[in-house]
């Protein structure tokens, strides 16, 4: 696999290849993923007492986790790890970790007076640094496998009918959502962006559809509410619980998943096709998601304690308010002095824990959970006439 977001078309000139160029639609792709995670948690307490930001959740959360697998799997490789490869999964995923669970603790501990820390059940959105781990783990095997990506779809839906797969290392969501991450390798794998010119030619109308689909699934969430909320939609799309904790104690329950999975994939199909191919100011925070990821929570987390957005009136005005903070908040924590005082939170190196301390080097390691690659990488990421190519 190439560089994260360089043209895997990038031709060899003599024995001597030409600077991989940085495609700027990946990184546009990573960045709109992070606004909507972010967005999807400030939101979340407003949904007690709105319908309007409650159906905006729904539909929100059912396609923007499975697209960050998706670009996660992208740029993942299912080749048989090197010893840096092993090493990054330490320093970028587990180390990580450990530190923000440790934050965490405290955290609670001076607001809320206590504190149970479990390094096995992660902390709010600590979950997807765990699922990142292990789909990156186990990708070399099941690319071993014939028809890989239906194996992981038989298994996101068989877990969901043992109950003794729950959260503990998020083992359930993350086998839940691993035929998202293997959809993502796959695509990268049988060349399909590029064989098929999915950013070379976007015709008008392609969009129009993609729109079009996106405000549907808004308007579903708003028109059928009731039964959303009947049927317990939100903790459905966390492909978190067991289906007999969710109500669905029959045997066809499984296909409640693959229809949200059908969904999920169709609905992130279109939130692709909208994204901008183009270079633009805001692009290159798209290398930096890692830093809105791991500490956007704790900006929130002052929200979500005092329950000053419970009771927000009126709706109007407060969930465009918090949309556009959420965009903030997310270009804030990808700035260069943000990353310049947490990086050694985000991105530690601790060359003490190898035996080899140049494998804990920071160069060549990624600020963002999906794969990107450290700016210094890919200097010469000029765009290709905006088509991303």
């Amino acid at each position: 696999m190439n560089s994260a977001g360089a043209d895997s078309t990038t031709p060899v000139t003599g024995s001597i290849p030409k600077p991989r160029r940085r495609v700027p639609f990946w990184d546009n792709a990573r960045y709109v993923c992070i606004v909507l995670v972010v967005l999807g948690h400030a939101i979340q307490r407003l949904i007690y007492d709105s319908d309007i930001a409650l159906a905006f959740y729904l539909a929100l959360y059912a396609f923007h986790m499975p697209a960050f697998a998706i670009i996660s799997g992208y740029f993942s490789k299912s080749g048989s790890p090197t010893r840096v490869q092993m090493a990054r999964i330490i320093t970028d995923i587990l180390v990580p970790y450990f530190i923000f669970e440790l934050v965490w603790t405290l955290a609670k501990w001076l607001v809320e007076g206590q504190a149970n820390p479990n390094l096995t059940k992660p902390s709010w959105t600590l979950w997807f640094l765990l699922a990142l781990g292990i789909f990156r783990l186990v990708l070399p095997y099941l690319a071993l496998l014939r028809w890989p990506l239906l194996w992981t779809v038989v298994i996101s839906i068989g877990v969901g009918y043992l109950p003794n797969i729950d959260s503990t290392f998020s083992l359930s969501r993350t086998l839940g959502l691993l035929p998202f991450f293997t959809l993502g390798w796959w695509l990268r794998e049988h060349d399909i962006v590029n064989r098929f010119g999915l950013l070379a030619r976007r015709p008008w109308w392609s969009r129009v559809i993609a729109a079009g689909l996106l405000v549907g699934a808004g308007l579903a969430a708003w028109f059928w509410l009731d039964l959303w909320q009947k049927i317990d939609l939100r903790h459905w799309l966390f492909y978190e619980d067991a289906y007999a904790e969710l109500g669905g104690e029959q045997w066809w329950a499984g296909g409640i998943r693959i229809a949200l999975m059908v969904v999920a994939v169709v609905l992130s199909a279109a939130f692709f096709a909208l994204i901008p191919r183009g270079q633009y100011w805001w692009t290159a925070f798209g290398q930096y998601t890692m830093y809105v990821f791991l500490l956007h929570s704790f900006v929130l987390y002052p929200f979500r304690e005092t329950g000053i957005l419970r009771n927000a009136e009126p709706t109007w005005l407060w969930l465009p308010l918090v949309t556009v903070s959420s965009v903030l908040i997310a270009l804030l924590l990808a700035t260069k002095p943000v990353r310049r005082v947490f990086r050694p939170l985000v991105e530690p190196r601790p060359t003490w824990l190898f035996a080899d301390p140049q494998l804990a080097s920071r160069e060549g390691h990624r600020s963002d959970p999906t794969g990107s690659r450290r700016p210094r990488e890919a200097r010469h990421a000029a765009p290709d006439g905006g088509a991303g190519r």
